[in-house]
């Protein structure tokens, strides 16, 4: 086999190689997503209580850091699932609080999820039509998210409403730019393990929902 060949033969290898990681980690996050929408429903039905925010990043970081360790094993499909199942049952009283509590919270809750899916699947089909590479935005990212969430922190602490306002509105930002580079990530090859994409890709779609939630409450709400 000559040297054309054998390069051939390894640009197909990484093609089929791709096109699994990116299968699977579309497949495993729909499933994530429909067990993280039956836990928050379950919160829902028993009303349960509104987890305390640090206990709720206690348990993330966590089933984060056993996702992890695992991901390379079939213990890592199950710490997953209890890593989106755990993060429904802490988003089941949040949208309880806007369900009984705003005259519009229904309406507001629909329009946060529709239009968390319309991102997500237009930056979605955008990143794997260009086929762009956005690896550059990693630092910007990285660093963007460790701000928002200590500023997140702090409005928390000192209660700052208009502190969080920004927070929930750079966290639409910096999640939307996430699931551009992680889908870059994935059809380029730099993300080749579909449990690690599968959370990374959870994790914007969760935040991106809830920023969104927070805004529109603050300024689409009736009351």
């Amino acid at each position: 086999m000559n040297s054309t060949q054998t390069t051939l033969v390894r640009s197909q290898t990484a093609v089929l190689a791709t096109n699994k990681v990116l299968r699977n980690t579309y497949i495993l996050l729909a499933m994530t997503l429909l067990f993280s929408a039956l836990t928050a429903g379950v919160a829902m039905v028993f009303n349960l209580a509104p987890i305390n925010p640090f206990l709720t990043l206690i348990g993330y970081f966590g089933l984060l850091f056993l996702t992890t360790k695992l991901r390379n094993s079939v213990w890592g499909i199950v710490s997953v699932f209890a890593l989106t199942g755990f993060m429904g049952l802490t988003l089941g009283p949040i949208v309880n609080l806007y369900v009984t509590h705003i005259a519009n919270g229904s309406q507001l809750v629909m329009m946060a999820m529709g239009g968390t899916g319309a991102i997500f699947l237009g930056l979605s089909a955008y990143a794997l039509q260009s086929r762009k590479d956005f690896s550059f935005m990693g630092g910007f990212l990285m660093a963007g998210i460790l701000v928002a969430f200590l500023a997140g922190l702090a409005a928390l602490i000192f209660s700052l409403p208009g502190l969080a306002i920004g927070v929930s509105a750079m966290f639409v930002l910096l999640m939307a730019g996430l699931i551009l580079f992680e889908t870059s990530q994935i059809i380029h090859g730099g993300e080749t393990n579909y449990i690690m994409a599968t959370i990374t890709l959870y994790v914007s779609i969760y935040n991106l929902f809830l920023s969104l939630l927070h805004l529109l409450g603050v300024f689409g709400s009736d009351e």
